[in-house]
């Protein structure tokens, strides 16, 4: 039995709940380059035009409720004998709502960041350029989102969860997106079994040692279902 579960989350584990990918036709990301409203170089081009991005995101976020996939990783975390750690690179809080913890490594929508002195503070559901900082009152603050070219959030203590897990899991991701592409040969090399649950194949499916393939909602409750009826 494995102790120590790590799981990574992707787009995909929310897309079922509304919120859509990068790779969706319609929708929010289609709008809009991404170098326009996920780099600090468009921030610094046009920073209405993020913040106006992001608001939509915000409040399309809030309204967004958990789909099975979610609740299932939640009475994961809740019923497993071991540790279950959640490292997300989605920016909402679907995992929170359906009652787990997780670990944002690419921020918080409901965060905001000041650039100037680095303060955080929870963000008001609408933003514009020239929001202050509750700290430092700069008109420096943007939403707490890392965007392309930018370091993610908490990689020591991720690192030291690969290396410390048993059985690794990605759900919903593309692996195209590093460091989190690399984290399936981090934890294999640490010795954990390691599995796959996506729609489709992704770009690093062969690095598996398990793939299953099918809608989130469906995929991640019969395999967590596995793990809890076989304790």
């Amino acid at each position: 039995m494995a102790r120590k579960i790590v799981i990574l989350t992707g787009a995909g584990i929310s897309a079922e709940s509304g919120l859509g990918t990068f790779r969706d036709e319609g929708g929010l990301w289609a709008q809009h380059r991404i170098e326009d409203v996920a780099t600090p170089e468009g921030f610094a081009r046009d920073p209405g035009l993020v913040h106006r991005f992001y608001n939509a995101r915000r409040a399309q976020a809030l309204e967004a409720a958990p789909n099975p996939a979610h609740e299932a990783l939640a009475r994961l975390q809740r019923d497993w004998p071991g540790e279950v750690v959640i490292v997300t690179q989605n920016v909402d809080a679907l995992h929170e709502k359906a009652g787990a913890k997780a670990i944002h490594m690419h921020g918080e929508l409901a965060g905001a960041l000041c650039f100037a002195c680095g303060h955080r503070w929870p963000a008001p559901l609408e933003m514009a350029p020239g929001t202050p900082c509750p700290s430092c009152n700069a008109p420096a603050g943007r939403p707490d989102i890392v965007w392309f070219g930018e370091m993610p959030y908490h990689m020591e203590i991720i690192a030291e969860h690969l290396q410390s897990c048993d059985l690794f899991a990605a759900i919903g991701t593309s692996g195209q997106v590093y460091p989190a592409a690399g984290f399936v040969e981090e934890a294999a090399m640490a010795g954990a079994e390691t599995v796959e649950l996506n729609l489709a194949d992704s770009g690093i499916s062969r690095a598996f040692d398990d793939h299953r393939v099918g809608p989130a909602s469906k995929v991640v409750p019969d395999w967590v279902a596995e793990l809890l009826t076989a304790l």
